[in-house]
């Protein structure tokens, strides 16, 4: 649940950084005492410069920034069972900050839940919409929603 921080100057987004730009969120950030990074420096911090080789390798592979310009995608992605969570196949509409808005498991067994921010205890960015390998993981609109009408609702205790 942690991350590195810093105020990074970028001509264009690097991998998997999120960006922060609402001024309530920047006014609180700087009383952080954050270092600040030039993205196109010659050396990067630990951990901010892997995030920018692998933006680079990204820059030049087919699909690369498919779904940045949307405001709405539809995407489903399998999850095998890692972190003692039990293997599913997500179905996941996702922002175009990367946040889940709303979302369908699909259980092995044929189950399926839907859940919304109101049932999750933080919704961080789960996707890097500029990610080339996203693209063969889109789904239509009408098949996100047909699974969302057959889902139940469970429970939350958030």
């Amino acid at each position: 649940m942690g991350g590195v921080w810093w105020w990074v100057h970028a001509r264009s987004a690097i991998a998997e950084v999120e960006v922060v730009d609402g001024s309530e969120a920047v006014d609180q950030a700087k009383g952080w005492d954050l270092d600040e990074v030039d993205a196109d420096a010659p050396t990067m911090p630990a951990g901010l410069d892997d995030l920018r080789a692998k933006r680079e390798a990204q820059r030049s592979m087919p699909g690369f920034g498919a779904l940045a310009d949307r405001s709405v995608v539809y995407l489903r992605r399998r999850w095998d069972g890692e972190d003692d969570v039990d293997p599913a196949i997500y179905l996941m509409e996702i922002g175009s900050d990367g946040r889940r808005l709303r979302q369908v498991e699909l259980a092995e067994d044929g189950g399926a839940v839907k859940s919304d921010p109101n049932d999750w205890p933080f919704n961080p960015p789960v996707v890097d919409l500029f990610d080339p390998e996203l693209k063969d993981l889109e789904i239509s609109r009408d098949d996100f929603e047909a699974a969302w009408q057959r889902a139940r609702k469970e429970d939350s205790s958030f």
